[in-house]
């Protein structure tokens, strides 16, 4: 069965990767949906994601004006599973706290499928209090997590924060949607 991906894709540096993600998940016979967060865009553009999926890619939440029904919530109804990679401190903050404020989070809010975070950040924002407690909370919810990892990161410094390599959140990603998991518990 051809399974649904929702891809968020946050406002890191880390977002190019993001790219190959959808590539590699559409080879595997996965319809890839992106959702962009209006920082995302600063980095990849949304034709990007379009090409390489081949479907549309919302980067607002008044994105989808095809029927009455309200495009963010098709496409949290349509997906087996919600991959945010790469995913900022900010988006964390934002999903534990249910924060609804643009398409992604109000998908978060939306969706029964499983969720399955993949963090990329400078390392004092990844070690910070405030996104450690973000970490816990979603984790008590049943949000699986796939990295940081330690590395050169973006900003120069060396050390916790980047964004866990694409195979391997390919890997998980296929792992949970061949897992027969129903549902999952909302972001």
């Amino acid at each position: 069965m051809n399974k649904s991906i929702i891809l968020g894709v946050t406002g890191s540096i880390a977002a190019y990767k993001a790219a190959d993600l959808t590539s590699r998940l559409t080879k595997n016979g996965r319809s890839v949906y992106v959702v962009m967060t209006a920082h995302a865009g600063e980095f990849v553009s949304p034709l990007t994601f379009q090409t390489l999926s081949r479907n549309a890619v919302t980067t607002g939440i008044f994105d989808e004006k095809e029927s009455w029904h309200p495009g963010h919530i098709a496409l949290a109804d349509r997906a087996d599973l919600l991959l945010v990679a790469p995913a900022t401190a900010n988006v964390i903050a934002k999903l534990a706290n249910g924060i609804a404020d643009d398409a992604l989070t109000s998908i978060a809010l939306a969706t029964l499928a499983p969720v399955l975070i993949a963090p990329a950040m400078n390392g004092k924002m990844w070690k910070h209090p405030a996104t450690a407690e973000n970490v816990a909370r979603l984790k008590a919810r049943g949000v699986d997590f796939i990295g940081p990892e330690e590395g050169m990161l973006a900003c120069g410094y060396e050390g916790i924060g980047r964004l866990w390599d694409v195979a391997g959140i390919v890997a998980e990603a296929e792992r949970i949607l061949n897992s027969d998991r129903e549902g999952g518990a909302p972001a």
